[in-house]
């Protein structure tokens, strides 16, 4: 197997039998499966021809890439949740458990940006003034 197809193989790992339910469902997450991993190698190899950069570089970079974006979704939901949330607020405890962070990293993780971002999107006023504000 060429090497992009079997980082592409590593990445998307074809479905057990007994891993999909229901069961009938089976054929189908397989070809779906397959479907994902021809897309990511021949998405990989067009980047790699495209920059002359190395596959597996290419393919770590994109996965940190991800990461941090999977880290800003995070931020942004914890504001979300802790000062826009109706009507009720989230124990730290549960949030932190949740989002990987501790319940004391919880209001750290997030700051006025993810709050006006958030702010910006859902077009109304969090529900407390914002961290270092007067609230009179």
């Amino acid at each position: 197997m060429h090497p992009i197809r079997e980082l592409a193989a590593v990445l998307y790992p074809l479905p057990e039998p007994g891993s999909v339910t229901p069961d009938d469902c089976f054929d189908d997450a397989y070809e779906q499966t397959e479907d994902l991993r021809k897309q990511y190698a021949d998405n990989l190899e067009a980047a790699a021809l495209g920059t002359d950069g190395e596959p597996m570089i290419l393919a770590l970079e994109q996965a940190r890439a991800q990461k941090e974006e999977a880290d800003r979704r995070i931020r942004r939901i914890l504001a979300y949740a802790r000062e826009f949330y109706p009507p009720r607020r989230y124990p730290l405890r549960e949030l932190g458990e949740a989002s990987g962070y501790t319940p004391s990293g919880v209001n750290a993780a997030y700051g006025e940006q993810e709050i006006q971002l958030v702010q910006s999107q859902i077009h109304r006023d969090p529900r407390r003034p914002a961290r270092g504000e007067d609230p009179s």
